[in-house]
């Protein structure tokens, strides 16, 4: 019994040797960090905070993050919801678009297709695009604007305008209407 197990152990370790040289290796192949997402969330819901404080509700069905791309950007292909609060948690802004692209270096959201805003004050925004940056606190596009206020419809070519979308100026007018309730 003794002379068995190391001719057992030499067969059981011919075999494995046997079946390992018949596997074939597949080097890594290199992935393009601008098409490959490093990660992929879908049914997306999240609460985002800066220094502590709530600050966005992001909801949205599909968020592609690429990291590793020469520009990083996050996409939501399929539309985005984001509501805005302030200190106290009351919401400030809604915004809502067909699809977006954040540019994580350079802190600049692209927000695309049917893009309609709300402020605090209750002025609704419709147009196309528009662009945030989030390092000049600036909201701004070169396309046409719709603004629905209480006392008054003013559209354009192009704004500008503070993150809250209070303190705004539209770059070339084409009507200011008064509304019905004026």
């Amino acid at each position: 019994m003794k002379r068995l197990l190391p001719i057992a152990g030499l067969c059981l370790a011919a075999l494995i040797q046997a079946c390992g040289d018949d596997q074939t290796r597949v080097p890594p192949q290199p992935v393009d960090g601008n098409t490959v997402p490093t990660m992929i969330t879908d049914s997306v819901n999240s609460f985002v905070s800066d220094s502590g404080i709530t600050r966005y509700h992001i909801v949205a069905p599909v968020w592609l993050m690429f990291d590793n791309a020469d520009d990083p950007n996050w996409k939501f292909p399929d539309g985005l919801y984001l509501e805005r609060f302030d200190d106290d948690m009351n919401v400030t802004a809604t915004v809502v678009c067909d699809s977006a692209l954040y540019l994580t270096r350079d802190k600049i959201w692209r927000l695309d297709g049917n893009v309609r805003m709300r402020n605090l004050d209750g002025d609704r925004f419709l147009t196309n695009r528009v662009y945030w940056n989030q390092n000049t606190h600036k909201v701004y596009n070169d396309t046409f604007i719709h603004i629905r206020r209480a006392d008054r419809i003013i559209e354009g070519h192009g704004f500008i305008s503070n993150e809250q979308m209070t303190d705004y100026t539209v770059r070339r007018p084409t009507g200011i209407f008064p509304t019905p309730n004026s």
